[in-house]
C-alpha cells in the first residue's frame, strides 16, 4: 500500500533582507520533517523559495541603486546558496518572479474575476507601507500598526477587492469542525476570535501610479497585484509547474505566528473561492528574541545561521534551535545558551558516551566487535533506547522537537550511567571477565548505532561521522527497524574515537 506524502512549505521569504534567525528556523523545521518523514519511507516535498514583489523591495532596489529586478535577484540568490550552505534540503526553490508563478497567479485572478467574486471600488483607509496592507482602526494599538509601530497613512484609492467576507461563515464553520487545521490550538482560537467580527473585503491591488513592481491584473493593467493575493499562491503554483498536484492535499504549511492572519484567513477565502481545497495543517512558531527584544538591523542583534556554522558548527547550532524552542512559543536566544548545550548536552552527553565506548572498544579488542550474552542490565539499555523510538514519532507528530531531543538524551543518560554501572574498565583487568567487556561494548556499540538513527534527522552531519566511526555506511542509518545486535557481525571492526564535539572554552569576562 502507498504511503501517504508529505508536502512541507516554508513561507516565501521578503527579499527585503538577507537570511537571520527568523529565516532559518522555519526552514530547519522543515529540513528536520522532511528527514525525519523520508526515513520512515513517507514520499517528502518541501518548498521554500522567496517573496519578491511590493512596496518593500521597490524601496530597497531604489535605495541600493538597482532595479527591484536586480536586488530580487542577488537577494533571492543568497537565500539559496545560505541554505545549501547551511546543508538544509529542499526539493523546489519558487521565486515569485518567476513566470510559471505570474501566469498561475493571473489565471486564479481572471477565473475569481469572472466568479464575480472581485468587484472594483473606492476606499478610504489605513495603510501600513511595512505590512503593505491596509488596517482598521480596531486593529492598531494605541493608533500605531501592531508590528512596525508607526501610524499608518491615510490614503483614498480606487482599488479592486476581493469578497473575502462572502466566505467567512465556510471558513469559521471549516475551523471549528477540524481542530486540526491550526496548530498549536492557541492559534486556531485566536483567528476564531478574529473571525467574531466581520473581517470585510480585501484589497488585492495597487495603482500603478504609486506601485509599479508586481503582477499586472489579467483584467486592468493599471494595476498591480496585492502582494498577499501573489505569494500566498506559490503553494499552489510550484505543484501545477510541476505536475504535483496529487501533493496538495498533503500541504503543511510552517509559517511564523506573525503571518497568522494571512495564512489562517486571506489563504483560505482564496482557496474556496479558485475552487481548491484548503491545506492539511498550518502549523505556527513563535517569535525568537533577544535580550534587547525582538531582533532588527538597526539593533545589530540579527543571528546569521553561516556566521553561526563557522563559530559552533551547524549541528551544534541545529540542535540548540530545536532544543530550545517550543514549538509555537517564543524563545529567548542567546550563544551563551548555545555554548552551554554544546558542552553540556552535545560534548559531555553524546561526544563523551561516543569517545569512551569507542575508545574502550580500541583498547580491548583492537576495535573488534564482540558476541552479544545479554544481562538484566542490557535489557534495561535496549528498552530506554526503544522507549526513545517511540516517544520520539509521538513528538515530531506534534511538532514537539524539543520534547523527542529531550527523550533521546534519556536513553543516552541511561547508556552513560549503563557504563558506570557494568564498569567494563575495571572488569577488562581480569582476562576472565573480558568476554563480558566484550557484550558490555557490543551493547553500547547497539546504543550508538542507534543514537545515530534517531538523531539522523535532527544532526545530520553527526550522525553520518557517527556511523562512520561505529564502521558502519551512512545507508545503516535509515534502516529503522534492524534489530538490537543485527548491525555488527563477527569480525566487524570500529575505528579509533574522534571528538565530536570539541568543547568551547568560555572566556572569563
Amino acid at each position: 500500500m502507498p504511503r501517504e506524502p508529505v508536502y512541507l512549505t516554508t513561507p516565501l521569504f521578503y527579499v527585503n533582507a538577507e537570511p537571520h534567525l527568523g529565516h532559518t528556523y522555519v526552514t530547519l523545521v522543515a529540513d528536520v520533517l522532511g528527514r525525519f518523514w523520508r526515513a520512515r519511507n513517507r514520499p517528502v516535498f518541501v518548498l521554500t523559495g522567496t517573496d519578491e514583489h511590493g512596496d518593500k523591495i521597490a524601496q530597497a532596489a531604489a535605495a541600493a541603486g538597482v532595479s527591484p529586478r536586480e536586488h530580487a535577484d542577488r537577494v533571492s540568490g543568497i537565500f539559496r546558496s545560505t541554505w545549501d550552505a547551511a546543508g538544509l534540503r529542499y526539493d523546489h526553490f519558487i521565486r515569485t518572479t518567476d513566470s510559471y508563478h505570474v501566469a498561475f497567479v493571473q489565471k486564479v485572478l481572471a477565473d475569481i474575476h469572472a466568479k464575480g467574486d472581485i468587484y472594483f471600488g473606492g476606499y478610504r483607509g489605513l495603510y501600513c507601507f511595512g505590512c503593505e496592507r491596509f488596517y482598521q482602526e480596531r486593529e492598531l494599538v494605541d493608533g500605531l500598526c501592531p508590528d512596525h509601530r508607526v501610524a499608518p497613512t491615510e490614503l483614498a484609492e480606487e482599488n479592486y477587492f476581493f469578497r473575502m467576507s462572502a466566505y467567512q461563515e465556510r471558513l469559521v464553520a471549516t475551523l471549528e469542525a477540524n481542530p486540526a487545521l491550526i496548530v498549536p490550538e492557541g492559534y486556531r482560537r485566536e483567528v476564531l476570535s478574529l473571525l467574531r467580527e466581520p473581517i470585510g473585503d480585501l484589497c488585492i491591488s495597487r495603482p500603478k501610479s504609486r506601485l509599479a513592481w508586481g503582477i499586472e491584473l489579467p483584467f486592468d493593467s493599471r494595476y498591480v497585484t496585492y502582494v498577499w493575493f501573489d505569494a500566498l499562491l506559490n503553494y499552489v503554483s510550484a505543484l501545477v509547474h510541476l505536475g504535483r498536484m496529487e501533493l496538495w492535499p498533503a500541504a503543511e504549511h510552517l509559517i511564523g505566528k506573525d503571518i497568522l492572519k494571512a495564512h489562517a484567513v486571506f489563504w483560505p477565502t482564496m482557496l474556496m473561492a479558485a475552487g481548491l481545497p484548503l491545506y492539511r495543517r498550518l502549523c505556527v512558531h513563535g517569535h525568537w528574541q533577544m535580550q534587547q527584544g525582538k531582533m532588527s538591523k538597526s539593533l545589530g542583534n540579527v543571528v546569521r545561521p553561516l556566521d553561526m556554522k563557522a563559530r559552533y558548527g551547524m549541528d551544534a547550532f541545529r540542535y540548540y534551535l530545536l532544543r530550545e524552542m517550543a514549538f509555537g512559543q517564543d524563545a529567548e536566544f542567546s550563544e551563551e545558551a548555545l555554548v552551554a548545550r554544546l558542552n553540556g548536552d552535545l560534548a559531555n552527553g553524546l561526544g563523551n558516551l561516543a569517545s569512551r565506548v569507542l575508545a574502550m572498544q580500541q583498547r580491548y579488542f583492537g576495535g573488534v566487535v564482540q558476541p552479544l550474552a545479554p544481562e538484566a542490565a542490557d535489557h534495561a539499555l535496549r528498552a530506554a533506547f526503544a522507549a526513545a523510538a517511540r516517544e520520539l514519532d509521538a513528538h515530531i507528530a506534534d511538532l514537539a522537537f524539543h520534547r523527542g531531543l529531550e527523550a533521546v538524551w534519556r536513553a543516552l543518560d541511561h547508556a552513560n550511567k549503563y557504563v558506570v554501572e557494568t564498569a567494563p574498565f575495571t572488569l577488562a583487568k581480569d582476562p576472565v571477565r573480558l568476554p563480558r567487556v566484550g557484550a558490555i561494548l557490543h551493547e553500547l556499540c547497539e546504543a550508538l548505532r542507534t543514537a545515530a538513527q534517531l538523531l539522523a534527522p535532527f544532526l545530520p552531519e553527526t550522525a553520518e561521522r557517527l556511523a562512520g566511526l561505529l564502521g558502519l555506511p551512512a545507508t545503516r542509518l535509515g534502516e529503522l527497524d534492524l534489530p538490537w545486535g543485527a548491525a555488527f557481525a563477527p569480525g566487524h571492526r570500529t575505528l579509533a574515537p574522534e571528538a565530536l564535539f570539541p568543547r568551547v572554552e568560555v572566556s572569563a569576562a
